[in-house]
């Protein structure tokens, strides 16, 4: 009977390390998406303008170039991620930094820059 009883705690095992291999793959997975989400200058530029008070669309469209459709679609974006949030007043959307611990990870890769100023200027 040990035979058997060995083999059912080996499966039992497998198992046990398959589903906490697909846990850690989805969650690097969702990093992933949080990052992609941030992946782009004029979305990072968004995060930063939200870092102490909300703002309407049209205040963020007047401190980039692009129109009120491309910065609504990377609020959109950066909302999909659940980094920014938003309410409606009126015509007006407003949108809130959600996630402010995110400008730590900002401040870091400053200070990674700041170590390596030659490393991603082709980039």
């Amino acid at each position: 009977m040990k035979p058997a009883t060995t083999q059912i705690q080996t499966q039992a095992q497998a198992q046990t390390h398959t589903q906490a291999h697909i846990q850690s793959q989805e969650r690097l997975n969702t990093r992933a998406a949080l990052l992609k989400a941030l992946a782009h200058p004029t979305r990072l530029w968004l995060v930063e303008q939200l870092e102490h008070q909300e703002r309407c669309v049209c205040e963020l469209t007047d401190g980039v170039d692009a129109d009120i459709s491309t910065v609504s679609k990377h609020l959109a974006l950066l909302r999909q991620a659940g980094i920014v949030a938003s309410r409606r007043e009126g015509k007006q959307i407003y949108y809130r930094l959600e996630t402010p611990c995110l400008l730590g990870m900002l401040s870091c890769i400053e200070a990674a820059l700041a170590q390596s100023p030659g490393c991603c200027a082709n980039s």
